[in-house]
Protein backbone atom coordinates (compact mmCIF):
# COMPACT_ATOMS: atom_id res chain seq x y z
CA UNK A 1 0.00 0.00 0.00
CA UNK A 2 1.03 3.28 -0.94
CA UNK A 3 1.64 5.61 1.96
CA UNK A 4 2.96 9.10 2.67
CA UNK A 5 6.63 8.32 2.34
CA UNK A 6 6.49 9.43 -1.60
CA UNK A 7 7.16 12.45 -3.03
CA UNK A 8 3.61 12.73 -4.10
CA UNK A 9 2.03 11.11 -0.88
CA UNK A 10 4.23 13.99 1.02
CA UNK A 11 1.99 17.04 -0.42
CA UNK A 12 -0.69 14.78 -0.46
CA UNK A 13 -0.41 14.76 3.28
CA UNK A 14 0.65 18.65 3.75
CA UNK A 15 -2.68 19.69 1.86
CA UNK A 16 -4.73 17.68 4.06
CA UNK A 17 -3.10 18.92 6.99
CA UNK A 18 -3.26 22.22 6.02
CA UNK A 19 -7.25 21.86 5.04
CA UNK A 20 -8.02 20.74 8.38
CA UNK A 21 -6.42 23.10 10.23
CA UNK A 22 -7.92 25.46 8.60
CA UNK A 23 -11.07 24.56 9.06
CA UNK A 24 -10.37 23.69 12.50
CA UNK A 25 -9.86 26.96 13.29
CA UNK A 26 -6.42 25.91 15.06
CA UNK A 27 -4.17 29.10 16.28
CA UNK A 28 -2.34 30.07 19.37
CA UNK A 29 -4.64 29.48 22.13
CA UNK A 30 -6.76 27.34 20.73
CA UNK A 31 -7.16 23.63 22.08
CA UNK A 32 -7.87 20.57 20.06
CA UNK A 33 -7.97 16.77 20.35
CA UNK A 34 -6.85 14.84 17.43
CA UNK A 35 -7.67 11.16 17.12
CA UNK A 36 -5.75 9.02 15.56
CA UNK A 37 -2.93 10.48 15.44
CA UNK A 38 -0.38 6.98 14.72
CA UNK A 39 3.18 8.41 14.19
CA UNK A 40 2.66 12.05 14.95
CA UNK A 41 3.17 13.16 11.11
CA UNK A 42 0.07 15.00 11.30
CA UNK A 43 0.15 16.34 14.85
CA UNK A 44 3.47 17.74 13.92
CA UNK A 45 1.77 19.69 11.16
CA UNK A 46 -0.84 20.83 13.43
CA UNK A 47 1.62 21.83 16.23
CA UNK A 48 3.18 24.42 13.99
CA UNK A 49 -0.33 26.42 14.38
CA UNK A 50 1.02 27.60 18.06
CA UNK A 51 -2.32 25.62 20.00
CA UNK A 52 -2.22 22.94 22.36
CA UNK A 53 -3.07 19.66 21.42
CA UNK A 54 -4.06 16.29 22.41
CA UNK A 55 -3.06 13.23 20.39
CA UNK A 56 -4.36 10.12 20.73
CA UNK A 57 -4.07 6.90 19.68
CA UNK A 58 -4.85 3.33 20.64
CA UNK A 59 -1.41 1.83 19.46
CA UNK A 60 1.87 2.25 21.86
CA UNK A 61 4.21 1.27 19.04
CA UNK A 62 2.93 4.13 16.87
CA UNK A 63 3.01 6.48 20.31
CA UNK A 64 6.48 5.87 20.79
CA UNK A 65 7.33 7.05 16.87
CA UNK A 66 5.03 9.84 17.71
CA UNK A 67 7.56 10.85 21.28
CA UNK A 68 10.37 10.59 18.81
CA UNK A 69 9.37 13.66 16.84
CA UNK A 70 10.07 15.49 20.62
CA UNK A 71 7.43 17.99 19.66
CA UNK A 72 7.14 20.71 22.60
CA UNK A 73 5.87 19.48 25.62
CA UNK A 74 3.72 22.74 26.98
CA UNK A 75 1.29 22.24 24.15
CA UNK A 76 1.58 18.87 22.76
CA UNK A 77 0.28 15.62 24.73
CA UNK A 78 0.06 12.45 23.47
CA UNK A 79 -2.28 10.00 25.20
CA UNK A 80 -2.67 6.43 24.60
CA UNK A 81 -6.72 4.81 24.83
CA UNK A 82 -9.63 4.46 22.92
CA UNK A 83 -11.33 7.70 21.97
CA UNK A 84 -14.69 5.74 22.69
CA UNK A 85 -13.81 5.80 26.28
CA UNK A 86 -11.86 9.16 26.22
CA UNK A 87 -12.57 11.54 29.36
CA UNK A 88 -11.81 15.45 28.81
CA UNK A 89 -11.70 15.87 32.22
CA UNK A 90 -8.47 14.04 34.15
CA UNK A 91 -7.30 15.15 37.23
CA UNK A 92 -3.84 14.04 36.40
CA UNK A 93 -3.55 16.28 33.28
CA UNK A 94 -2.54 19.91 33.73
CA UNK A 95 -5.63 22.28 32.86
CA UNK A 96 -4.87 23.20 29.06
CA UNK A 97 -5.11 19.40 28.49
CA UNK A 98 -8.49 18.77 29.45
CA UNK A 99 -12.29 19.85 27.37
CA UNK A 100 -14.14 20.70 26.44
CA UNK A 101 -12.00 21.33 23.33
CA UNK A 102 -12.50 24.09 20.74
CA UNK A 103 -11.70 21.84 18.19
CA UNK A 104 -11.63 18.14 17.59
CA UNK A 105 -9.69 16.86 14.64
CA UNK A 106 -8.14 13.85 12.63
CA UNK A 107 -6.92 12.10 9.22
CA UNK A 108 -8.25 9.10 7.90
CA UNK A 109 -9.88 8.10 11.22
CA UNK A 110 -13.50 8.46 11.78
CA UNK A 111 -14.15 5.29 8.72
CA UNK A 112 -12.73 2.94 11.91
CA UNK A 113 -15.03 4.06 14.11
CA UNK A 114 -18.82 3.63 14.72
CA UNK A 115 -20.01 7.15 13.42
CA UNK A 116 -22.87 7.42 15.06
CA UNK A 117 -21.55 6.89 18.78
CA UNK A 118 -18.34 8.98 17.58
CA UNK A 119 -20.26 12.02 16.63
CA UNK A 120 -22.43 12.13 19.56
CA UNK A 121 -18.58 11.63 21.76
CA UNK A 122 -16.91 14.28 19.50
CA UNK A 123 -20.12 16.71 20.24
CA UNK A 124 -19.76 15.86 24.10
CA UNK A 125 -16.06 16.89 23.94
CA UNK A 126 -16.15 20.02 21.92
CA UNK A 127 -17.40 23.50 24.03
CA UNK A 128 -20.64 24.85 22.10
CA UNK A 129 -19.42 26.34 18.92
CA UNK A 130 -16.42 24.37 18.45
CA UNK A 131 -15.43 23.22 15.61
CA UNK A 132 -14.97 19.12 14.17
CA UNK A 133 -12.38 18.73 11.06
CA UNK A 134 -11.62 15.62 9.44
CA UNK A 135 -10.33 14.17 5.98
CA UNK A 136 -11.94 10.74 5.45
CA UNK A 137 -12.22 8.35 2.03
CA UNK A 138 -14.98 9.21 -0.41
CA UNK A 139 -17.01 5.31 -1.07
CA UNK A 140 -17.67 7.37 -4.76
CA UNK A 141 -14.09 7.21 -5.07
CA UNK A 142 -13.97 4.13 -8.00
CA UNK A 143 -10.29 2.67 -6.37
CA UNK A 144 -11.64 2.90 -2.60
CA UNK A 145 -15.54 1.53 -3.74
CA UNK A 146 -13.22 -1.38 -5.27
CA UNK A 147 -11.49 -1.64 -1.94
CA UNK A 148 -14.32 -1.41 0.27
CA UNK A 149 -16.21 -4.19 -1.48
CA UNK A 150 -13.62 -6.66 -2.86
CA UNK A 151 -11.65 -6.38 0.60
CA UNK A 152 -9.82 -10.25 -0.43
CA UNK A 153 -7.64 -8.72 -2.59
CA UNK A 154 -6.55 -5.34 -0.71
CA UNK A 155 -5.45 -7.36 2.69
CA UNK A 156 -4.14 -3.72 3.78
CA UNK A 157 -8.04 -2.37 4.39
CA UNK A 158 -9.03 -3.37 7.76
CA UNK A 159 -11.96 -5.51 8.19
CA UNK A 160 -13.56 -2.54 10.48
CA UNK A 161 -12.87 0.22 7.17
CA UNK A 162 -15.67 1.80 5.59
CA UNK A 163 -15.52 5.04 3.74
CA UNK A 164 -18.70 7.67 3.29
CA UNK A 165 -20.56 9.55 1.05
CA UNK A 166 -21.36 12.98 1.30
CA UNK A 167 -25.02 13.32 1.75
CA UNK A 168 -25.59 10.86 4.04
CA UNK A 169 -22.94 12.27 6.11
CA UNK A 170 -24.03 16.04 6.39
CA UNK A 171 -27.44 14.37 7.41
CA UNK A 172 -26.13 12.62 10.21
CA UNK A 173 -24.15 15.48 11.22
CA UNK A 174 -27.12 17.67 11.33
CA UNK A 175 -29.34 15.24 13.64
CA UNK A 176 -26.67 14.86 15.72
CA UNK A 177 -26.12 19.04 16.85
CA UNK A 178 -24.16 20.35 14.16
CA UNK A 179 -24.48 23.11 11.90
CA UNK A 180 -22.77 25.26 9.39
CA UNK A 181 -21.65 21.86 7.93
CA UNK A 182 -19.96 21.66 4.87
CA UNK A 183 -18.22 18.15 3.05
CA UNK A 184 -15.89 18.88 0.26
CA UNK A 185 -15.16 16.51 -2.58
CA UNK A 186 -11.24 16.77 -2.80
CA UNK A 187 -7.71 14.90 -3.20
CA UNK A 188 -6.78 13.38 -6.64
CA UNK A 189 -2.88 13.45 -5.86
CA UNK A 190 -2.30 9.58 -5.87
CA UNK A 191 0.87 8.69 -3.46
CA UNK A 192 2.09 6.68 -6.23
CA UNK A 193 2.41 9.77 -8.56
CA UNK A 194 6.02 9.80 -10.09
CA UNK A 195 7.64 13.03 -9.50
CA UNK A 196 7.71 14.21 -13.16
CA UNK A 197 3.84 13.95 -13.57
CA UNK A 198 3.12 15.63 -9.86
CA UNK A 199 2.58 19.15 -11.74
CA UNK A 200 -0.06 17.84 -14.02
CA UNK A 201 -2.10 15.69 -11.78
CA UNK A 202 -2.14 18.77 -9.34
CA UNK A 203 -3.64 20.92 -11.76
CA UNK A 204 -5.43 18.26 -13.01
CA UNK A 205 -6.78 17.63 -10.02
CA UNK A 206 -7.77 21.50 -9.07
CA UNK A 207 -9.79 21.40 -12.64
CA UNK A 208 -11.78 18.47 -11.62
CA UNK A 209 -12.47 19.38 -7.70
CA UNK A 210 -14.72 22.28 -9.39
CA UNK A 211 -16.36 20.33 -11.80
CA UNK A 212 -19.96 19.75 -10.26
CA UNK A 213 -20.07 16.39 -11.28
CA UNK A 214 -16.39 14.91 -11.50
CA UNK A 215 -15.58 16.45 -7.98
CA UNK A 216 -18.23 14.20 -6.18
CA UNK A 217 -15.52 10.58 -7.60
CA UNK A 218 -12.56 12.38 -5.50
CA UNK A 219 -10.20 10.58 -2.91
CA UNK A 220 -11.29 11.99 -0.03
CA UNK A 221 -14.21 14.20 1.90
CA UNK A 222 -12.89 17.23 3.54
CA UNK A 223 -15.55 17.28 6.73
CA UNK A 224 -15.95 20.19 8.61
CA UNK A 225 -19.04 21.62 10.87
CA UNK A 226 -19.78 23.60 14.22
CA UNK A 227 -21.30 22.49 17.19
CA UNK A 228 -24.97 24.23 18.08
CA UNK A 229 -26.11 22.36 20.76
Amino acid sequence: MWGWGTQAGRLRMERRAELIAQGARLAPGIKALEIGCGTGLFTEYFSRSGGHLIALDVSPELLTKALGRRLPEDRVHFHIGRFEDYRFENPAFPTWMNGPFDAVIGSSVLHHLDLSAAMDKIRDLLKLGGWLSFAEPNLLNPQVFIERNFRRFFPYVSPDETAFIRWPLRTLLKRRGFDEITIIPFDWLHPATPPPWIPWVEQFGKIIERSPVLREFSGSLLIRARRSR
